[in-house]
């Protein structure tokens, strides 16, 4: 495991050693949590940034927003034929999975 030596200001210095003291937990574990938590939710962003970027070309294409449709209708179809299968009783010859 590596070192990181790391200067805080006053205030956050008090507060982690509060916390620590509250918690239990040693000032390093919470710092590794906080960093965690930090870059998990950086990479959810930039995730979520590039889906909208992507939603919106997706958009903007005539040709890919028909096809997107169809292909919704089509598996709406599927789900609705599943759905019905699913909810109809099974008979003593048929397979519950038919």
């Amino acid at each position: 495991m590596s070192a990181v030596s790391l200067r805080l200001p006053d205030h956050l210095e008090q507060q982690l050693s509060e916390e620590a003291r509250l918690s239990g937990q040693p000032r390093s574990q919470l710092l590794r949590e906080a960093l965690e938590t930090l870059l998990s939710q950086r990479r959810e962003g930039r995730a979520q940034a590039a889906l909208k970027l992507a939603a919106e070309a997706l958009a903007s294409d005539a040709d890919a927003c028909a096809e997107a449709r169809e292909l919704a209708a089509d598996f709406l179809m599927a789900e609705n034929e599943a759905m019905a299968g699913a909810e109809a009783p099974a008979t003593a010859t048929e397979p519950w999975w038919r």
